[in-house]
């Protein structure tokens, strides 16, 4: 039923050129959007809402290339990896991220212990973080995250394991061993 109503949207937006139509499809998927970004850009706000904002404008330009071959938000997660791509490229990010503030944290957890998440995303290399995150955040199947990525299934699992591994071994050398 969820995926009738976005054809309905995206039918109403391509065809009619209906924004409101187009603003519930906003509604409905900035918040997850946005924390894509803001887990690849581990916590920062001003630029996760400014890719996030180029992502939906791509979207609303781009709603007629729509085939429905797979969901709309599978759709929206692609072109927003394709953002975050193109913001990497141009501005030459690496998987170096020691420049980000380490003073970001996010969680805690029982009894006052301070699990800082960007720092340990810090640890992953890009493809890592954005496999690990589309999974464990946003509740993607690993064929979804293939699909959006354009990565193999086997690499995307390889960067699944990689990922938890590291993060398994953050958490432990970080007092967190339960």
């Amino acid at each position: 039923m969820k995926q009738l109503n976005d054809i309905s949207l995206v039918t109403r937006v391509a065809v009619f050129h209906d924004k409101k139509a187009f603003d519930a499809l906003v509604v409905k998927y900035q918040a997850a959007v946005r924390r894509f970004f803001l887990s690849q850009t581990l916590g920062d706000a001003q630029l996760s809402d400014d890719l996030a904002q180029d992502t939906f404008i791509k979207a609303y330009t781009n709603i007629g290339r729509f085939r429905g071959l797979s969901g709309f938000s599978t759709w929206l997660y692609r072109i927003a990896y394709n953002v975050l791509y193109d913001y990497r490229r141009s501005h030459k990010v690496t998987d170096d991220v020691s420049s980000v503030p380490a003073d970001r944290s996010v969680a805690q957890a029982d009894k006052g212990l301070s699990i800082d998440i960007y720092s340990a995303l810090k640890l992953l290399k890009d493809d890592e973080r954005l496999c690990l995150t589309l999974q464990i955040i946003d509740g993607l199947s690993v064929d979804k995250i293939s699909e959006i990525t354009s990565l193999p299934l086997g690499t995307v699992k390889s960067h699944l394991s990689r990922s938890k591994h590291k993060l398994a071994n953050y958490l432990k050398d970080n007092g967190y061993d339960r």
